[in-house]
């Protein structure tokens, strides 16, 4: 009876230490932690959001756009104003000259006050500038336009960043499995050997390589999982996280065929792409900062209205020797028509500063052609890695499978098995690789043509 009981006692121990086994080996909540994967739409908005860079081009935009009103506002009349005293040493007087030349004594009378003050309001409306004007206008116009095109480039940047962020995290996790699996194929057949070894079917330097493989499989697993919290400190950090912030994605490894020819992605990249359109906005503006500069060739004409008030008080209520009041129509033209071929020269720089936003615009053409077709290759290439890859994983599973019974009968030896676990792992590696480069190559393609990673 007392053996039972003590039977039970242990039992009830032993059962006590495997939960608190359990309990220890499971790894505690994090605060914070998410509940469940992010997906890639949710990255990418996510990254959108807190972007500083696209916060950056933003804010040029908010400063292109107050350009362009600042320029608008030049077709406006301009209103000024002032408010004058002035304080004389005398009063001023008036002789009447015929006096003084008829040998008669001249009387002097007053003709004004010390104290003077004066309050105008002027008005300068343009009526001509030689085109400058409207030609300064449509630059600024251009420039805003040009400013978001390069926000649009920000954003697609960004969004092949987050892409290749979370798809570097997958295949991370996946290269990680491989690592994992791999470690417990040679633990078993480490176990195997050293009971072929026990019974004294194999020699001792067979259970010695097991171990030595064992070994170096754990720290291809280290690496592994290295490699994975490196991908996920990129992605937190490309998020505006804590570079430990726990990350959980979804598994988006899987072969999508893309089915559009090169030229027609050419022609979509040559249509769509936002740097081309940035630089043909600048040639665009460079061309009306020559007209901008010839408006210098032509005269200004300006209407101006003046209203004045005058007085001996504060107030300019007037005084008894000046009315109160004035006002004035004027049309004024201004004409620079000599400063020694300023104005060639400004319009010969501003010509030559088209010629190289042109020169600028052919070579961002060269370099989208250039790009697309490296991506095109890239994928085309990882395309053909996906088929070879995966008729070789098929086939190491079987070999591996194969040597594996072998070695159990004791018909092939230690070195065959370690070799196609080896050959197996590499194939799933492999595999893994290619499909990760693939979904990379095909979100690079999709940048190099100026769509979005959702976008065809």
């Amino acid at each position: 009876m007392r053996k039972r009981t003590t039977k039970r006692i242990r039992l009830r121990e032993l059962l006590f230490v495997g939960i608190l086994a359990a309990g220890i080996g499971c790894p505690p909540l994090v605060s914070g932690e998410p509940r469940g994967t992010i997906s890639l739409k949710e990255s990418i908005e996510e990254a959108l959001r807190k972007s500083p860079t696209l916060h950056s081009a933003r804010e040029g935009v908010q400063v292109a756009e107050s350009q362009r009103r600042e320029a608008f506002t030049s077709f406006l009349p301009r209103f000024s104003t002032s408010y004058s005293y002035k304080r004389l040493n005398e009063a001023p007087e008036f002789t009447l000259p015929i006096l003084i030349q008829l040998g008669l004594t001249p009387l002097a009378t007053q003709s004004g006050t010390k104290d003077n003050y004066n309050w105008g309001v002027e008005v300068h409306q343009p009526l001509f500038a030689g085109g400058g004007i409207l030609a300064n206008y449509q630059a600024y116009r251009t420039n805003l336009q040009a400013v978001r095109q390069e926000e649009r480039t920000a954003v697609l940047d960004l969004v092949l960043e987050v892409q290749t962020a979370y798809l570097n995290i997958v295949k991370a996790e996946k290269l990680r499995e491989v690592a994992l699996s791999s470690v417990e194929r040679l633990s078993a057949h480490r176990d195997m050997t050293r009971h072929f070894y026990e019974v004294g079917m194999v020699p001792r330097n067979d259970l010695l390589y097991a171990e030595v493989e064992l070994a170096n499989g754990r720290q291809t697993l280290l690496r592994a999982e290295n490699g994975l919290d490196m991908a996920k400190a990129k992605f937190n950090t490309l998020l505006r996280r804590n570079m430990e912030s726990p990350v959980a994605v979804e598994d988006i490894l899987a072969y999508r065929p893309y089915e559009k020819e090169f030229g027609e992605c050419l022609n979509t990249a040559l249509e769509r792409r936002t740097e081309i359109k940035t630089h043909a906005l600048r040639v665009e503006q460079a061309q009306k900062s020559v007209q901008l500069a010839r408006s210098d060739y032509y005269p200004s004409v300006n209407l101006v209205g003046n209203y004045s008030r005058y007085g001996d008080e504060p107030g300019v209520s007037g005084s008894r020797y000046q009315d109160s009041e004035s006002w004035y129509v004027m049309a004024m033209a201004n004409w620079n028509f000599w400063e020694w071929g300023k104005t060639k020269y400004r319009v010969d720089a501003s010509l030559s500063r088209e010629r190289q936003a042109s020169d600028a615009l052919e070579n961002v053409r060269d370099a989208v052609s250039l790009e697309l077709k490296n991506a095109w290759l890239f994928l085309k290439e990882a395309e053909q890695q996906i088929s070879v890859t995966r008729k070789a994983v098929v086939q190491a599973e079987e070999n591996y499978r194969i040597t594996t019974e072998r070695y159990r009968e004791q018909v092939s030896t230690a070195t065959d098995v370690i070799d196609a676990q080896a050959l197996l792992t590499r194939a799933n590696s492999d595999h893994t690789r290619a499909l990760s480069d693939y979904l990379i190559s095909l979100a690079g393609l999709k940048r190099a043509m100026g769509a979005a990673y959702d976008e065809e």
